[in-house]
């Protein structure tokens, strides 16, 4: 029974990010669920790009903002902020990805989960 509430929790928090995301105008949002793998190191990976530092800065602030809101959570670590070519945001259970365009393409952080189950959202 614990279990399906952490799931529905960590559920709910990517959709949360994912709309996040959109508001600032994301772009490939891809949600990786890494649930049925077994070393996965958390529920969901949700992965964006976006045009430039700004940007990324803008989608990261979105995305903690809508998570507060709603949840009076924080990240636990946030990464990358300082550059904004990649910031992470790590809420245990989720983890955000937001890239500048060519730095996820030379990453390929879906290639490296490729076995998760991946859902594509549009961009808003």
């Amino acid at each position: 029974m614990v279990k399906k509430k952490i799931v529905n929790l960590s559920t709910y928090l990517s959709e949360i990010a994912v709309h996040g995301i959109q508001e600032k105008k994301g772009n490939d949002i891809v949600r990786l669920d890494l649930r049925e793998l077994n070393s996965s190191v958390s529920d969901f990976f949700i992965i964006c790009s976006a045009n430039s530092a700004t940007q990324v800065k803008a989608i990261a602030d979105s995305v903690e903002e809508e998570i507060y809101k709603k949840t009076k959570t924080n990240p636990w670590r946030k990464e990358g902020q300082e550059v904004a070519d990649w910031i992470i945001l790590d809420y245990f259970d989720i983890v955000v990805h937001i890239f500048k365009t060519e730095k996820r393409e030379f990453y390929g952080i879906e290639d490296l989960w490729g076995d998760a189950l991946a859902t594509s959202y549009r961009s808003a």
